[in-house]
C-alpha cells in the first residue's frame, strides 16, 4: 500500500481527498468537457494550493490542499478561508471558530487547530521566519510543561512577528522622514516637497495597517465570547471527556436493563417503554448538565489567560501606533512652519508691490507735467528759461510729499511694520 497523500488528516478526510482525486481523474477521462470543468473550478479559486503543516512536535510538511478539504478538516465556512486567499486583499483579522482559529495578520495567513498549524506557503520573509521559529520553539519545549496550549503559542508567535515587523517599519520610516523634514524646514524646494509627499503617503498606509491590528486585538479583548471560543485544546478535551462519559452511561444503563429483565418478570409494554427509557433520558440530561458546568467553570480562567496574552501585544502595537501619531504630528508641525514661512514671503512681496505702486504713482505725476508742457500752445512761461527749474522743484516736492503720505497711511493701517 502506498503512503497517504494527506498524512495529517483523519481517515474520513483522507477518503474524501482520495474521492476528490478520483472525481478529478474521471473528469479528465471525459475529454475536453472534463478539462474545461476543472479549469472552471480552478478559476473560481477551488484549485489546490501549497500549504505548510506544522504539528505539535515541530515537524513541518509542505502539502497540496484544496479549499474543500481544509473546510471539512477544520469545520470552517468558505468566507473564512477567503480571508487567507492571496488573491484578495483583506485587513488583519483573527477569528475564533469551533475547531480552529483563522489568522490573517499581514503576510501571515494560517489556520490554527488544537493539534496543528496549516500555514499558507509563501516566500515572504515573515512567513519563513514564522515557520522556522515555531518549529524551533515546539522542538525545544517538546518535553517541557507549557503554561499555554498549542494554539495560543502559535497565535502568540504570529502576533509577536507582526508587531516586530510593523515596529521595524516604523523605525525605518522615522530614520528616513526626520532628516527630510528638517531639510524641508530650512530649504523649501520642489524636490523636498515631493519626498515629503511620498513619505506621508507611506505613513498613512502604515498607520492604517497598524490601526487595524490594534483594533482587532482590542476587539478580542473586549469580547469574552470570542476569547472563550479560541480555547481549542480545552474544548477538544471536554468534548472527548463528554463522549467517553456518554458512552459509559449508556453502557451502564443497558447493563442495568439486562439485570432487571433477568431478576423479575415485567410486562412487554413496560419492558419496552418504561424505566430504562426514563433512565436513559435522565442520564443524558445529567451528562449534558455536567458538560455545561465544566464549560462554565473553566471559561473564566481561560479568558483571563488569553486576555493577558493579548494585552501584552496590545501594549506593543499601541506603542507603535503612538510613534506613528508622533510622526504625523511632526509632519503637521513642519507643514504649519512652511505655511508660516510662505505667508511671510507673500506678505513681503505684497509690501514690495505697494512700494512699487507708490513709486509708479509719483512717476505718473512727472509724466502728467511732461504731458502738459509737451502740448503745442503759446504761453509766457516759455519766455523765461529759469521757470523750468521751478517746475521741476515743485513737481519733485509734490511727488515726494505724496509718496511720504502714502507710506504714513500704510503704516497707520499697519500694513508695514512700525
Amino acid at each position: 500500500m502506498g503512503k497517504p497523500r494527506y498524512p495529517f488528516l483523519s481517515p474520513d478526510l483522507s477518503e474524501s481527498a482520495s474521492s476528490q482525486n478520483t472525481e478529478r481523474s474521471n473528469l479528465d477521462e471525459n475529454g475536453g468537457r472534463g478539462s474545461s470543468l476543472t479549469a472552471g473550478v480552478k478559476k473560481r479559486g477551488h484549485g489546490s494550493r501549497s500549504w505548510i503543516k506544522i504539528d505539535k512536535n515541530g515537524t513541518s510538511k509542505i502539502l497540496k490542499l484544496d479549499k474543500v478539504t481544509i473546510m471539512r478538516h477544520c469545520s470552517l465556512p468558505s468566507r473564512d478561508l477567503r480571508l487567507l486567499d492571496p488573491l484578495f486583499i483583506y485587513p488583519s483579522t483573527i477569528l475564533g471558530r469551533e475547531k480552529a482559529i483563522v489568522v490573517s495578520l499581514e503576510q501571515i495567513r494560517c489556520v490554527i487547530t488544537a493539534d496543528e498549524v496549516i500555514l499558507m506557503n509563501s516566500l515572504d520573509g515573515c512567513v519563513v521566519q514564522y515557520k522556522s521559529e515555531l518549529c524551533k520553539r515546539l522542538r525545544r519545549n517538546r518535553d517541557k510543561a507549557e503554561d499555554l496550549p498549542f494554539e495560543f503559542r502559535a497565535l502568540e508567535l504570529a502576533l509577536e512577528l507582526i508587531c516586530m515587523s510593523l515596529d521595524a517599519q516604523v523605525k525605518e520610516l522615522e530614520r528616513e522622514i526626520y532628516p527630510v523634514l528638517d531639510e524641508l524646514a530650512t530649504s523649501i524646494s520642489t524636490l523636498n516637497l515631493e519626498r515629503v509627499r511620498r513619505l506621508k503617503g507611506h505613513l498613512l498606509a502604515l498607520t492604517q495597517r497598524v490601526q487595524k491590528v490594534r483594533d482587532e486585538i482590542e476587539h478580542l479583548m473586549n469580547d469574552d465570547g470570542d476569547m472563550a471560543e479560541m480555547y481549542l485544546t480545552e474544548k477538544k478535551q471536554r468534548s472527548e471527556a463528554y463522549l467517553l462519559n456518554d458512552v459509559s452511561v449508556r453502557t451502564d444503563t443497558s447493563g442495568g436493563a439486562r439485570e432487571v429483565s433477568k431478576s423479575a418478570p415485567v410486562s412487554p409494554v413496560g419492558a419496552f417503554s418504561g424505566a430504562p427509557f426514563l433512565q436513559r433520558a435522565f442520564s443524558s440530561i445529567m451528562s449534558s448538565s455536567k458538560h455545561g458546568s465544566l464549560m462554565g467553570s473553566s471559561d473564566g480562567e481561560n479568558i483571563e489567560q488569553l486576555e493577558m496574552l493579548l494585552e501584552a501585544y496590545f501594549v506593543v502595537i499601541d506603542n507603535t501606533m503612538s510613534k506613528l501619531l508622533s510622526l504625523k504630528e511632526y509632519i503637521d508641525d513642519t507643514e504649519d512652519l512652511i505655511n508660516i514661512k510662505l505667508g511671510n514671503v507673500q506678505n513681503q512681496l505684497i509690501q514690495f508691490q505697494l512700494l512699487l505702486t507708490a513709486s509708479t504713482f509719483v512717476a505718473t505725476v512727472f509724466a502728467s507735467v511732461t504731458a502738459v508742457f509737451g502740448m503745442n500752445f503759446a504761453d509766457s512761461i516759455f519766455d523765461c528759461p529759469s521757470t523750468f527749474n521751478w517746475v521741476l522743484v515743485i513737481t519733485g516736492f509734490t511727488g515726494g510729499f505724496l509718496y511720504v503720505c502714502f507710506l504714513v497711511y500704510l503704516r497707520h493701517r499697519k500694513v508695514f511694520p512700525g
